[in-house]
């Protein structure tokens, strides 16, 4: 059987960097930018569980997204957002739809939707195993990404109507089409002169794979038959499940070791060998996307390897700092354990290059600023729930406005009486060192220490709200925020039940962004492409994450979007040799 319809899609070698940036734009769109995991489960997965194609896709695969076909999903999501980011979005869709399909005379709905599945996938293969590491010789990684190859996945739903279909290719501009076999497995491709690279093939009748070469059509059938593929993969088939979604309109994996690899030997940044020791250990992160009237959820889970050395403290015990925060917080970020989130930290970051702020540095750092050790004098104590929180401002009763927020440190303590030594310890740094005047107040009858700088403006403050936690805050005078407990929280506000998910549960942190407000009134920095035509689209971004066991960790991300209404539908393409 031939496939004419995705032809476009292995055009040209040369347009692969092109699909892959695309791809990556689309995730963007789709994901807001993070990324992405599974839940866990016991016993044997059910095959709808597990993307499409999962059996035929070799193992080595690099990344893989699977898509949903129906034209309801793909409607629902151009809704999201804002008129500017719909116009974006349907220009990249035009242009997709464009190039793999009008330009080829083909149309979606009458050559594609009455035989095809639910969704497809798309997987980018490494470099085959058997070839030598890649020189990369070119600095933009080019010789790395040039030997990587795609492959194609298309569910056969209706034979019947694909073999009447699918039953003549389109002419070639160059060259032929000729057939062959491998294993017993009939393929169609374009011979040596032609321009196109393109290599097609149905296995069972009930999938038809597209591939940019003749090689990577064997790799795939190979993985097939001798049952070397994703579903075969270290933790796929327990970790993926656990995530899966009725209808998702995305699906995505990540095999973080190969990927590793990959990135060691692309342009001039090499990771040394311990890094990649670390790596090795961490097997793969996976997301199941699905459209909600509201945004976007997306549920997810990264696991490390079975059979490595590493494994994980299961330590779910946050969820109450939310409740000791006002309603009007900005952002919150909030996790079980800093002890053991610093001891993890040091475990993969020990002599990364890569890491933002290397635990060596941190700890210098610390020593230099304040004189203490930090682990042996703040983290010992630190060893129960925490948040970092910002507040903003309201003055009021002539307070100088020289905030306008304060950045709020809370945590749970495991040792007061160590917790008030250090503390003392670092106001006597501050008062010695750096000539701040620390000073005595109440707040709601509750004692705090306030840091009074040298021009005469609180600098930040500390004290405790209960018996076992503590609180630094460092900007703008907040403390009668905070003390005593708020009776509005932002843990009671509408915004943060509908946008931070309530499972999993137990859970081990929280994170909360109200995206509306804080890029109204601070600068954030640039971390994505089109980062400020995404925040316009965006409400609000709630995450909440878990230990599963000793070796994956769950992830549910919302992100919260504007909505337009009565977004009209995309243009008619425009088929060659059609009325």
């Amino acid at each position: 059987m031939a496939l004419p319809v995705v032809s476009a899609l292995m055009k040209n070698k040369k347009n692969k960097p092109a699909l892959v940036l695309t791809l990556s734009s689309a995730g963007l769109l789709i994901g807001g930018g993070v990324a992405a995991y599974w839940l866990l489960t016991q016993g044997q997965p059910f095959a709808r569980d597990l993307p499409v194609g999962a059996n035929i896709i070799p193992q080595d695969a690099l990344f893989t997204v699977s898509l949903s076909t129906d034209p309801g999903q793909w409607q629902k999501f151009r809704e999201l957002g804002t008129k500017e980011t719909q116009v974006e979005l349907d220009k990249n869709l035009v242009q997709l739809r464009d190039r793999f399909l009008t330009n080829n005379g083909y149309d979606f709905q009458k050559h594609i939707s009455p035989w095809v599945g639910e969704q497809v996938t798309i997987a980018i293969l490494a470099p085959e195993a058997t070839k030598p590491a890649p020189n990369p010789v070119a600095t933009d990684g080019s010789s790395v990404m040039n030997q990587q190859s795609l492959v194609v996945v298309l569910p056969i739903k209706n034979p019947e109507r694909a073999k009447s279909i699918l039953a003549q290719p389109k002419a070639l501009k160059q060259g032929k089409w000729i057939d062959r076999t491998y294993k017993g497995i009939a393929i169609k491709e374009t011979d040596s002169t032609s321009t196109e690279s393109l290599s097609t093939a149905v296995l069972d009748g009930r999938f038809l794979i597209v591939t940019d070469s003749p090689k990577t059509t064997e790799r795939a059938i190979t993985a097939y038959k001798n049952k070397t593929t994703l579903s075969k993969t270290a933790g796929f088939t327990d970790n993926f499940p656990k995530i899966a979604t009725y209808q998702p309109f995305a699906q995505f994996y990540v095999n973080v070791p190969y990927s590793a690899k990959i990135a060691a030997a692309s342009g001039n940044r090499h990771l040394p060998a311990q890094v990649l020791a670390q790596l090795q250990n961490n097997q793969g992160l996976a997301g199941s996307i699905t459209l909600e009237s509201q945004g976007i959820r997306i549920k997810g889970i990264s696991w490390l390897n079975p059979n490595g050395q590493r494994v994980l403290a299961v330590d779910n015990k946050a969820g109450n700092m939310q409740k000791r925060v006002p309603a009007e917080t900005l952002m919150m970020l909030s996790g079980g354990n800093l002890q053991q989130l610093w001891k993890d930290y040091v475990s993969t970051s020990q002599g990364n290059p890569l890491s933002p702020f290397p635990p060596e540095q941190l700890r210098a750092g610390v020593k230099s600023l304040i004189n203490l050790d930090l682990e042996d004098d703040l983290l010992s104590w630190m060893g129960n729930e925490f948040s970092v929180s910002v507040i903003p401002s309201s003055p009021k009763n002539g307070l100088s406005d020289d905030f306008r927020a304060s950045l709020v440190f809370m945590v749970r303590t495991s040792d007061r009486d160590r917790a008030e030594a250090s503390l003392k310890q670092i106001d006597e740094v501050m008062k010695t060192q750096y000539q701040f005047q620390i000073q005595q107040k109440t707040v709601a009858g509750k004692p705090v220490v306030n840091w009074i700088g040298t021009s005469g403006i609180l600098t930040a403050t500390h004290g405790w709200l209960d018996e076992d936690v503590a609180f630094l805050a460092f900007g703008a005078p907040v403390s009668d925020k905070i003390i005593p407990k708020p009776s509005n929280t932002l843990a009671s506000t509408p915004q943060f039940r509908e946008t931070v998910p309530s499972e999993p549960d137990p859970t081990n942190g929280h994170f909360f962004l109200d995206v509306e407000r804080t890029a109204k009134n601070f600068p954030l920095p640039t971390l994505l492409p089109n980062q400020q035509l995404l925040l316009s689209a965006t409400r609000s971004i709630g995450v909440t994450t878990a230990v599963s066991d000793s070796r994956s960790n769950r992830y549910n991300i919302f992100l919260a979007l504007k909505k337009t209404k009565g977004v009209a539908p995309l243009p008619s393409p425009s088929i060659r040799g059609e009325e």
